[in-house]
């Protein structure tokens, strides 16, 4: 799985530094590519001609050689990776890398890098257990790098516990499965819908919600990272798809919605309806805008059309479909009728009683409930790291044929 994967390896100035030559070792005798990046005091710990020895490159640690006078691009090699494994990462780098400080080589090539981050912390318990220390993993984390939690045992200190860097066994194990992963729903037709609908009153009025369609962004954008094609249709909303290869088709209406859905659907082979459609629309749209006046005007609604609904009365057996609930009161109970009603493989369940989760926040808390009634409940996290959630809950809970 890892012939001709582009893998760089930046290594920070910690004791645990003596590891990499191992892990360096297992990436190029299974195919990698291994480019090797070294702060100034990672040199104290393992030399850079060992690690060029084993990756069978130069290793770089500076952006002016003076024995050669070769000049090396932080840029060049932030593009070349596939992946970028940091490891060891001590305290020190990862303030740095939280602020944005490139105060060297290493930290330049990071925050020029476009590839997916791993890191690997390793320190001593209490820097490990430090609240800065922990507000910077989170800020890397929410940044959409995986970290390689540090394992319990003995540290250089003396002292026992939290803080030991992973093995580069494991580390190894955790690449692959990164590669894996990239792979996971290849060349799969995956239909997102997000964001809100806006329901015209007038010209210049609309009934609409808060979302902001961010769930589904991060969802397209994760079905995009693991190999699917994406299309998303999406209503009114402030933000961007950065992704080329995800097919956007912006809406207003809930009809608008429903048209493209019609349309898509059929040829989809997992579908997450992600949008929060207005469920009414008004049965008569002013060609003028409204005037106020002192007398109350009556605003007649009729029903938009349930997409959710008519998909699942279509959904074939090959296909996957999920909903989500948003829930004020019998959560889990209102969740599961809906599930059972919309012929849904998956509903993804929260509630506006949890704080940070619902509309117009950056974090998120779900239950997952499957179409057997198992529910699997989630701590608060970033929406980023939620849509991961549900990629692995389609992918390992959701028995489908394509799933092996």
């Amino acid at each position: 799985m890892l012939k001709g994967k582009k893998i760089l390896i930046g290594i920070t100035g910690s004791i645990a530094a003596y590891k990499m030559p191992l892990l360096v070792r297992l990436l190029v005798k299974n195919g990698a590519e291994v480019r090797i990046v070294m702060t100034p005091f990672a040199r104290e710990f393992v030399t850079p001609l060992t690690l060029s020895t084993l990756s069978g490159h130069e290793v770089y640690g500076d952006f002016f050689d003076n024995e050669t006078g070769k000049w090396h691009s932080h840029v060049d090699l932030g593009l070349w990776a596939d992946l970028f494994i940091i490891a060891p990462l001590t305290a020190n780098s990862l303030a740095k890398m939280s602020s944005g400080i490139a105060d060297n080589y290493l930290l330049t090539v990071y925050l020029s890098a476009r590839c997916p981050i791993l890191f690997a912390p390793a320190m001593d318990l209490d820097m490990y257990k430090h609240p800065a220390t922990q507000e910077n993993i989170t800020v890397l984390k929410q940044r959409g790098h995986q970290m390689i939690a540090p394992g319990t045992g003995e540290l250089a200190s003396g002292l026992c516990g939290e803080g030991r860097m992973e093995e580069p066994e494991n580390i190894f194990d955790v690449v692959n499965e990164f590669f894996n992963r990239k792979a996971r729903f290849k060349d799969k037709r995956v239909l997102i819908t997000a964001g809100p609908t806006h329901e015209s009153i007038d010209p210049v009025r609309y009934i609409g919600n808060h979302s902001t369609g961010l769930m589904g962004i991060e969802l397209s954008k994760a079905f995009s990272n693991e190999g699917a094609q994406v299309s998303l249709v999406l209503g009114p909303t402030e933000l961007k798809v950065d992704d080329p290869s995800i097919e956007v088709y912006p809406v207003v209406s809930a009809k608008e919605m429903h048209g493209h859905c019609q349309a898509l659907f059929p040829s989809s082979d997992i579908t997450v309806m992600a949008a929060a459609v207005a469920d009414f629309t008004p049965s008569v749209v002013s060609a003028g805008k409204i005037k106020k006046s002192d007398e109350a005007h009556l605003l007649r609604l009729e029903p938009t059309t349930d997409i959710l609904y008519e998909m699942g009365k279509s959904k074939r057996a090959d296909q996957i479909l999920a909903g989500f609930a948003l829930e004020t009161e019998n959560e889990a109970g209102n969740a599961l009728g809906k599930l059972r009603r919309k012929n849904l493989d998956l509903i993804v369940m929260n509630s506006l009683n949890d704080p940070g989760a619902g509309f117009r926040h950056q974090t998120n808390k779900v239950s997952m409930i499957s179409s057997t009634g198992e529910t699997f409940s989630y701590d608060l996290k970033s929406k980023k790291e939620v849509a991961q959630d549900i990629l692995d809950f389609i992918y390992t809970k959701l028995h489908k044929p394509y799933v092996t």
